[in-house]
């Protein structure tokens, strides 16, 4: 089974993606914060991240570039999502993510951006 993290500072949010996810055939683990990114990673080891922008005090922009940059974690396929910025010309080889989802997010437009990019990353 596919692991993914969705990292959103808004709860019911993640609620959303964690019932389309697991309906979807998908482990789902949340996290409400990007403080604890790295720890929950080495953790459970996630084959995707699905990470907001605007995550309180800090900016899911600067998480992905570290994420991209890392040595353990280059390779982790990060989808964007934010209802306030537009990362998609963002180029993934300078720490932008693999793909940008718009919120509010079609379910479809979801479920096949997550599915491209794990048979990407497979």
């Amino acid at each position: 089974m596919r692991r993914i993290l969705a990292v959103d500072d808004d709860k019911d949010i993640l609620e959303v993606l964690q019932y389309i996810l697991e309906d979807s055939g998908y482990e789902v683990e949340t996290l409400a914060d990007g403080h604890n990114l790295f720890n929950t990673i080495r953790q459970h080891h996630p084959d995707l991240i699905l990470l907001d922008i605007m995550l309180g005090g800090l900016d899911g922009r600067e998480l992905c570039k570290h994420l991209k940059q890392g040595k353990e974690t280059h390779d982790i396929p990060v989808i964007m999502i934010s209802a306030s910025h537009d990362v998609s010309k963002t180029k993934h080889e300078n720490g932008g993510p693999d793909d940008f989802i718009a919120k509010p997010f079609d379910i479809e437009v979801l479920l096949n951006s997550v599915k491209r990019q794990l048979n990407a990353a497979a």
